[in-house]
């Protein structure tokens, strides 16, 4: 690993780089990073970019990928550790009923995610709305 001082950093980044170095002049070469100084490194991540933080901090570029990409799927956590709704109702505009024709100029984008990483995307364009509900059962229960 390169492990030369990186140049013109912003303040920030610089801010963490001189935590990490600090940290590292008390601890033994081969000590875990604490959690603290991780969740500021993934925070510069997000901000400045995986290659550039781990060069200026510096940290192993996968293992800091790894806590960003889990970072990123526990997002959907509210701060106060509730899970937000999983239901979404598209209800159809008030004076039309289910059977009535597309609003011209109508569009949407339903992005459904599970746990294990599967994704499907669902970008609809002036078409009457499909069945949503048996379309998302499909997706969380196949085997149904």
């Amino acid at each position: 690993m390169d492990t030369r001082k990186p140049r013109n950093l912003p303040t920030r980044l610089e801010g963490v780089r001189r935590r990490f170095e600090r940290w590292r002049q008390t601890h033994a070469t081969r000590a875990r990073i604490p959690d603290s100084l991780w969740a500021a490194a993934v925070k510069m991540a997000g901000r400045y970019g995986l290659h550039r933080t781990a060069r200026a901090l510096p940290v192993e570029y996968y293992s800091l990928k790894k806590r960003v990409e889990r970072e990123s799927a526990g997002a959907a956590v509210v701060a106060d550790g509730a899970i937000p709704a999983t239901f979404l109702e598209l209800a159809p505009p008030a004076d039309h009923g289910f059977a009535a024709a597309p609003i011209s100029g109508c569009e949407y984008l339903l992005e459904l995610e599970d746990a294990a990483g599967a994704k499907m995307r669902v970008h609809v364009k002036g078409v009457p709305t499909p069945d949503l509900a048996a379309l998302s059962r499909s997706f969380w229960n196949p085997a149904s």
